[in-house]
């Protein structure tokens, strides 16, 4: 069965999508095979992959509403094993048309049910909010990836979110854990950075990867190229950074495995 790990926070602009992608096609050429699923209605990870939001007449949208198997919606990429449930602006009307359906927390775990055989990892990129599609993240996942940016902020809305972690948890899906917590767009030069990041590990101790995620130049062009950053430029720092976090995911996952 696959790995399922659900890469969320509440907060926008932390690194989700960027995470999401950029780890899945790290993982890949470490020669795993990944299912990355889009559940953001910008679409920012299936253009990411090189994928255009606006060509699909078949997403992720089109199984939660039972329309389509996920077999037949997962497109490939141009990254040897990294494959994509795609994702556009027509999943806007999930949060609307789940919400009143019973089990509805369920659709998209029963939706991958029949392909989890077929790849080693299967990463969600959840939406920046804690409704019905993060909600069926959550549900589905054996465990969520926390990206943290270095900021101000950074320590409440990662208190939040674990909590809402723990509600799920609770109610919906009991084996949920904490993965682990990334920090991303790291400036050295920034002391605030600095506290923030000692702040993190002091409080989580081992659940924060030593791989750290900078601010660089290649993670924020590469989505323009509809290109994760390690086939823009995979000698940037950016690049590196995820190649390390993913060698680190793969070691836990091993290690868990024990």
């Amino acid at each position: 069965m696959a790995r399922i790990v659900a890469v969320a926070n509440q907060k926008g602009g932390v690194g989700k999508t960027t995470t999401s992608v950029n780890l899945s096609a790290s993982i890949a050429l470490q020669g795993q095979s990944v299912l990355l699923i889009d559940l953001d209605p910008q679409g920012n990870a299936t253009s990411g992959v090189g994928i255009d939001p606006r060509s699909l007449q078949s997403t992720v949208y089109t199984c939660l509403i039972k329309q389509a198997n996920a077999g037949d919606v997962v497109q490939s990429t141009d990254i040897k094993g990294l494959s994509v449930i795609p994702s556009n602006a027509d999943l806007a009307g999930a949060e609307i048309e789940l919400v009143s359906l019973d089990g509805r927390e369920h659709y998209l775990r029963d939706t991958i049910q029949g392909i989890q055989t077929q790849y080693d990892v299967i990463i969600l990129d959840c939406p920046p909010a804690l409704g019905v599609l993060t909600i069926n993240a959550l549900a589905a996942a054996q465990s969520v990836l926390i990206p943290v940016q270095c900021e101000y902020y950074a320590l409440e809305g990662l208190t939040r979110l674990i909590g809402s972690i723990e509600r799920v948890k609770e109610s919906i899906n009991p084996n949920l854990t904490i993965e682990g917590i990334v920090l991303t767009m790291f400036d050295a030069r920034n002391s605030l950075a600095r506290q923030v990041s000692e702040q993190v590990r002091g409080h989580f101790g081992d659940k924060v990867y030593q791989s750290v995620i900078p601010r660089n130049v290649t993670l924020a062009e590469a989505p323009s190229y509809g290109r994760p950053g390690i086939l823009y430029n995979m000698a940037s720092s950016g690049s590196q950074a995820y190649l390390s976090l993913a060698k680190e995911f793969i070691a836990h996952g091993e290690k868990s495995a024990r």
